[in-house]
């Protein structure tokens, strides 16, 4: 075989590939953009949440700059998407004091959630003796002593959509709960023992995703 013939055969194998690989990355494309337009018809909700009550069991603060609390929050979720469905691949729940967390993380289940479906749970958030800064215990003995505390109920999680058949990575998920407690009246709650009164909130929360 001749240089001529060998030079021509590569040639060849050269124009291959690249008519390979050129319908490779239209075939991508055209893939990628199909998905983006059926998103953009769908048109995607990020999830909805609500605090409806806690049951505070503990709530104490004690010298120096400690607090020991235990409170059961019932918390939902509304996946408001007519064709999307949701999965939450993990989610952690604690509170918050004045952009301080005063307590433990606390994993909630993952679950999936269809169109238009529901979940409610009710996690412990809880800790005992968590430091806190001083200028927060001090208006945390302020509000303990007044009979009401402001707490941030916070969620920080993952969560994908699915489309169809479709599945979108991961997204992080980032709630804030508003929970205004009365702490120091038991007549505004319900007396579950003697140690715990549940208090209805049902607060809407600020979500992103």
């Amino acid at each position: 075989m001749s240089e001529k013939d060998c030079g021509s055969h590569g040639k060849k194998r050269r124009l291959i590939y690249k008519r390979i690989c050129a319908g490779i990355l239209i075939f991508i494309f055209l893939v990628l953009l199909t998905i983006l337009i059926v998103w953009a018809v769908l048109q995607p909700k990020k999830p909805r949440f609500i605090i409806q009550d806690a049951t505070v069991y503990a709530f104490n603060v004690s010298t120096p700059n400690f607090i020991t609390s235990n409170i059961q929050i019932t918390i939902s979720s509304r996946n408001p998407n007519d064709e999307i469905g949701i999965y939450y691949d993990w989610m952690d729940i604690y509170a918050s004091y004045r952009n301080q967390q005063i307590s433990l993380r606390t994993a909630i289940p993952p679950t999936y959630e269809g169109h238009k479906e529901t979940n409610v749970w009710s996690p412990f958030v809880y800790g005992t003796a968590v430091p806190v800064a001083p200028y927060n215990f001090v208006a945390l003995n302020q509000d303990e002593s007044t009979g009401s505390v402001t707490l941030v109920i916070k969620i920080d999680g993952r969560i994908r959509f699915k489309v169809g058949s479709f599945t979108t990575g991961k997204y992080r998920l980032h709630v804030k709960c508003p929970a205004f407690i009365p702490l120091g009246s038991r007549s505004s709650g319900v007396v579950v023992s003697e140690n715990a009164v549940k208090y209805q909130l049902v607060t809407s929360c600020r979500v992103s995703v």
